[in-house]
């Protein structure tokens, strides 16, 4: 689930460069480690603000060294790092979190809340600016926030890392030529360790029969970290179901029932600091309904229910590749959630304000735009009215899809090729 922030305010305003989109050279900037900056977002309906809380030098960068500055454009956040003496952008990155989509609850309007985050990027050699970027209600990016990074800092921490028992479930080839997954275990008890890693390797066969997953399997590594809880399963305010986990996962995020997130980052970063990953996956040991993704983000899904494979591929479809929810007639806690005069940012909807940019030269002449629901075009790639949330004013490219619901097996030609634009992006 994701939305376009309509504005957040973060400390101290100072504008910057645009992003080059120039190759760069890894090793003339970067060492072979990660940056680690850990801040809140914390605030209201009408704004957020950033309170920086500590930064940290971890053992693995595992992105690729040449997809450094980003080309995508996705996210309702964006941040930039530029070489402190020449203003050039040598690293750059959309993201999605949490924060952003509580804003648009009516929570939000009668309550103030704080949300833990942190940005990565390969450790830098030299001093770097780091800014942040967010969307604002026009779709465009307005640089909000900015800090310097100075990688002699005796106060970036340095400690090891805690080590936990790492299992390879997909092992390819080296880390920043491959999409790294992790899967992290959350709400299994100490004498669960074989089930959660049988629970991984189905969750990653889950994902690797799913095209394009399936026919770019040799392009993955996929590992299970063994983060053992106090007690199995998770939260459930909504029947008042209580356990102490390792993440403190929990159904009913925004008071919706089957939205399983959580807000502890802190404690997940923690627990891979000393992990090459790209992309974050939290397995929750439960048979119930529900999962959540974000995209650059998080990834959470229950291991036992019957739909969990065709939920977690949704979820990662978010998180991977930044697709948005095709649905419009399912509950949610948000509201005024795009604004139907800019073009969203997700590759698989559109307004039409800018339908060239997005999967029009997949649609064959012989196709009518909008394209009705009708069964004659039930197969089609068209441009079909509804999703986002909205009935009206936006649009997806098929009548179903895996973005949409839990019928198809396969998702669209558009889902498909926004995940294979990711694919290459962290393997070149």
């Amino acid at each position: 689930m994701k939305l376009i922030l309509r504005f957040i305010l973060l400390f101290p305003l100072i504008l910057v460069n645009g992003v080059s989109r120039a190759q760069l050279d890894f090793s003339d900037y970067f060492t072979g480690e990660r940056f680690r900056y850990d801040f809140v977002l914390a605030g209201n309906f009408e704004e957020l603000r950033v309170y920086p809380l500590s930064q940290k030098r971890e053992p693995h960068w595992a992105g690729s060294k040449k997809s450094l500055v980003d080309t995508m454009g996705y996210g309702t956040y964006r941040y930039r790092v530029m070489d402190d003496s020449t203003g050039k952008v040598i690293f750059s990155r959309g993201f999605c979190t949490l924060a952003q989509e509580w804003q648009t609850t009516a929570e939000a309007k009668r309550s103030e809340k704080a949300f833990y985050q942190a940005l990565f990027f390969p450790f830098p050699k030299q001093k770097v600016r780091l800014s942040v970027d967010s969307r604002n209600w026009q779709g465009e990016f307005v640089p909000v926030f900015e800090t310097v990074v100075d990688p002699a800092d005796y106060f970036i921490i340095r400690d090891k890392p805690e080590e936990y028992e790492v299992f390879t479930v997909l092992g390819n080839g080296l880390p920043d030529t491959h999409v790294d997954l992790v899967f992290l275990a959350e709400g299994y008890t100490a004498g669960e360790k074989e089930k959660f890693v049988m629970d991984a390797a189905r969750m990653c066969e889950n994902i690797m029969n799913v095209s394009p997953f399936r026919e770019n399997r040799d392009k993955f590594n996929i590992h299970a970290v063994w983060t053992p809880s106090q007690e199995g399963g998770t939260d459930i305010p909504g029947e008042n179901i209580y356990r102490n986990t390792r993440f403190n996962s929990t159904f009913y995020t925004f008071d919706v029932a089957r939205y399983l997130t959580t807000s502890d980052m802190r404690t997940i970063y923690d627990a891979v600091s000393g992990v090459p990953w790209d992309h974050l996956l939290v397995l929750v040991n439960s048979e119930r309904y529900g999962g959540g993704g974000f995209y650059n983000f998080l990834t959470v899904c229950t291991a036992g229910h019957a739909l969990t494979p065709k939920v977690l591929v949704h979820e990662l479809g978010h998180a991977f590749a930044g697709l948005g929810d095709e649905y419009y007639d399912s509950e949610v806690a948000y509201e005024n959630y795009y604004n139907l005069a800019v073009e969203p940012w997700e590759p698989n909807l559109t307004t039409l304000v800018d339908f060239a940019s997005k999967w029009k030269h997949l649609v064959p002449d012989s196709i009518p735009v909008p394209t009705p629901r009708t069964p004659e075009y039930l197969k089609v790639t068209g441009v079909f009215e509804g999703g986002g949330y909205l009935s009206k004013g936006i649009f997806s490219p098929m009548q179903n899809c895996r973005m949409k619901s839990n019928g198809p097996e396969e998702f669209c030609s558009a889902c498909k090729r926004a995940i294979l634009a990711a694919i290459e992006w962290h393997t070149r």
